[in-house]
């Protein structure tokens, strides 16, 4: 009827009425896609990572969410989509997802093995959904194919989709299987190079080479390089390449035969131009990344071809590829059955899909390898000419650098290789070791000078010792252990509060003590391995922001007391008393049992405990001395506890580099290389100093440096008190005779 009609017409006019604000909102899923594959793209120019390790862009739930919204266009079955630019925007958005895919790959190195079952899962049902719906179309409008000019492009975006899925699915299986190959590998050459380590010997220059060391495995054994040098990684780039040309071609055969610009009379309306041109840009920078791996590839491969290898061994599927498959085929199965008949026929119908998959496996590594080596083929004098052209400005630079290299140490014997891989070039190799410098000089502008200028004020450790006597009585039956960074903030604290001191000498020690803290607080993380003196190491902690911002003491200000104050021994006092009052108000309200050991005190209460002892401590040393000069003391005595901390910084170095976990190492190697940089002339100031122990690791605490120290001096008291006997004695039978 008519007035149905026109009912039905008004209801549809207000459906379509949002649709071009869905438009911007599928605009901006793209864009925001886009954005972070350009944030990777230029992370890896930046830190001349060629193969562009994932950071931004990772398969995960918000980037799947992303790309199901920027999938509207293809999964919409009902919206009339007809003019040339929306079936070019249709065609954009296949191609994103192709891009996305190629983008992906590396992120599967960052994993586990759940993570990542669960992430190609959710996007193998993406991709499939989207493959499925397009696929609805161009069957149902079959018979007007002759009309569509890009159902050709169609066709081929969805193709390389559906492979890219496939190269992402064997990559991750391929994943699980190096990640256990590289972990015992690893382990291995970890032997080889700490085979000649030294700890109580390292000096900066041998810290730097076993950094460079630890740093060309971290690096090459990473599962994103690995990825990135894989056949299927390959692959999936000259997938991205290829689509990337196929829009760009349509593209432009559309705008010489159409004006796009006007040629959008869906619902979306003017929004479908932002979506053409959100996702033509993200396929453009998208590409970028994969097809970069793929050059470096075809020039890896070109290498090995020169070095002799055989065609035959170059398509040699090796074993990592399918060792997973194989493992999961041997094994039983993770369910159980009690009939015996019905669980033998389940393992063998699992063993017979998997069969096939291996087959299917070995089919994908091959036909991957028999794509490289056309490629390599088809492009050869072009990168031969390319090639030539880098060699005439590089080579003189890179010859010099790689033999200086090798004439320190043989870097490329700790590169991690996979079964079959050839050795990287030359020009990976040496970007790695200049990464290594450019971190540790990044470290150097970084140096503490103000603590550089407080450590000279010590002349011996024996600040460690003095700073809290046994003489005085605990206020617990237990005493509560120091780690390094309490005792200074105490000490610093106490400083500050003095009155009669001249204000750039106290501006000076917070500086030097705020520098000094950073790098007590990395030492005391990485000795307190078993997390036995967290709460301490907290309480160091909350002392020092109090002090360094708000130049209090618990709620005490320093300021003020410093104004009021007579003298300093009347401040000691005063932070005695207070410290006193606090513990033992807390010990007699205190009712749960873990109380009973101080390590589960509050912090409040541990830096109370710390300050009492150590302010009793000075007013029991101290003698008729000014406050300045009672502030110069306790100076010396800080700096030479921090010089005794710091003593540990190699062994900390060495420690960072020894990371298990395959995720964890390059970061931490890098930290490591920071590090050193950063404390290069404290490293070089404290090797002069002759320590009281044999080795730092001897005594990594400062509750095991303070009894070490301890006997080495009630060791030498008694061999005084002996040669003084024995000259007495010889000195009495001398007066006799």
């Amino acid at each position: 009827m008519p007035g149905e009609d026109v009912v039905a017409a008004d209801v549809e006019k207000q459906l379509a009425a949002p649709m071009p604000w869905i438009g911007m909102y599928v605009a901006a899923a793209s864009l925001i896609c886009t954005s972070a594959m350009a944030a990777d793209t230029f992370r890896g120019f930046r830190s001349k990572k060629h193969w562009f390790p994932s950071k931004y862009f990772t398969l995960n739930a918000t980037t799947l969410t992303l790309l199901a919204v920027s999938m509207k266009l293809p999964l919409d079955l009902t919206t009339r989509m007809y003019a040339a630019t929306d079936r070019l925007a249709k065609v954009s958005s296949l191609a994103l997802m192709s891009t996305a895919i190629a983008n992906f790959m590396t992120s599967l190195g960052t994993m586990d093995d759940r993570e990542m079952l669960m992430n190609v899962t959710a996007l193998a049902i993406l991709v499939v959904t989207v493959i499925v719906n397009v696929c609805v179309q161009i069957i149902q409008m079959r018979q007007f194919l002759n009309g569509r000019k890009m159902v050709v492009e169609e066709i081929i975006a969805v193709v390389v989709m559906l492979v890219s899925l496939v190269m992402m699915a064997s990559s991750a299986v391929m994943v699980l299987a190096t990640k256990r190959y590289l972990k015992t590998k690893y382990h291995e050459m970890l032997q080889m190079a700490a085979s000649d380590k030294q700890i109580e010997n390292l000096t900066f220059d041998k810290l730097r080479l076993m950094i460079q060391k630890y740093w060309v495995m971290a690096e090459t054994s990473n599962p994103q390089f690995v990825i990135a040098r894989s056949v299927t990684c390959t692959t999936s780039g000259i997938l991205s390449l290829i689509v990337a040309l196929v829009l760009l071609q349509v593209e432009i055969r559309i705008v010489m035969e159409y004006n796009i610009l006007h040629q959008s009379i869906s619902n979306y309306a003017w929004s479908t131009k932002l979506i053409l041109f959100a996702q033509t840009v993200g396929v453009a920078v998208g590409t970028i990344a994969p097809a970069s791996r793929w050059f470096i590839a075809i020039n890896n491969f070109r290498s090995r071809n020169e070095s002799g290898t055989s065609i035959r061994s170059a398509f040699t599927v090796e074993c990592y590829w399918t060792q997973k498959m194989v493992d999961w085929r041997q094994g039983s199965l993770s369910f159980r059955i009690r009939h015996i008949k019905s669980r033998k026929f389940l393992h063998d119908l699992r063993g017979l899909f998997l069969k096939l998959c291996i087959y299917f496996q070995h089919t994908i590594v091959s036909s991957s390898k028999l794509v490289l080596l056309v490629s390599v083929c088809v492009t050869a004098p072009a990168i031969a000419c390319l090639n030539y052209v880098r060699s005439l400005t590089r080579q003189k630079r890179i010859s010099h650098s790689v033999s200086s290299r090798d004439h320190e140490v043989d870097i490329r014997g700790y590169v991690m290789l996979l079964e079959g891989e050839v050795e990287l070039p030359k020009e990976t190799l040496e970007s790695i070791c200049k990464e290594v410098d450019e971190v540790i000089r990044k470290g150097k502008k970084q140096k503490s000078e103000n603590l550089l200028k407080l450590l000279e004020k010590s002349r011996s450790f024996n600040g460690v010792t003095e700073f809290d006597s046994h003489e005085i009585p605990g206020l617990n039956s237990r005493e509560l252990p120091y780690c390094w960074s309490l005792p200074v903030a105490t000490l610093t604290s106490v400083a500050l509060a003095f009155p009669n001191v001249r204000k750039h000498k106290s501006k000076l020690l917070l500086n030097s003590v705020t520098e000094g803290l950073r790098l007590m607080k990395i030492i005391d993380k990485a000795l307190d391995k078993k997390g036995r003196l967290a709460n301490v190491r907290t309480a160091a902690d909350v002392v020092w922001v109090g002090v360094e911002l708000y130049h209090k003491w618990q709620d005490k200000d320093l300021r003020e007391t410093s104004l009021k104050g007579k003298n300093a021994e009347e401040i000691l006092q005063q932070l005695r008393d207070k410290a006193e009052k606090t513990v033992i108000e807390f010990r007699r309200d205190a009712r749960d049992c873990l109380m009973r050991n101080p390590l589960n005190w509050p912090t409040k209460v541990i830096a109370a405990n710390s300050m009492y002892r150590i302010a009793t401590t000075v007013l029991l040393n101290r003698s008729d001395t000014t406050d300045e000069e009672l502030f110069e003391q306790l100076s010396v005595t800080i700096a030479d506890i921090l010089a005794a901390c710091l003593t540990n910084l190699g062994h900390v170095i060495t420690m960072k580099c020894h990371r298990n976990a395959i995720e964890e190492r390059e970061k931490s190697v890098r930290k490591a290389a920071l590090l050193l940089g950063k404390t290069e002339e404290i490293i070089a100031l404290l090797q002069q100093r002759e320590l009281p122990v044999s080795a730092p690791d001897q005594a990594a605490s400062i509750e095991e440096w303070r009894a070490l120290v301890s006997q080495e001096f009630s060791s030498k008291t008694n061999i005084e008190i002996g040669v003084s006997e024995s000259r007495e004695e010889h000195a009495d039978v001398k007066s006799e005779g």
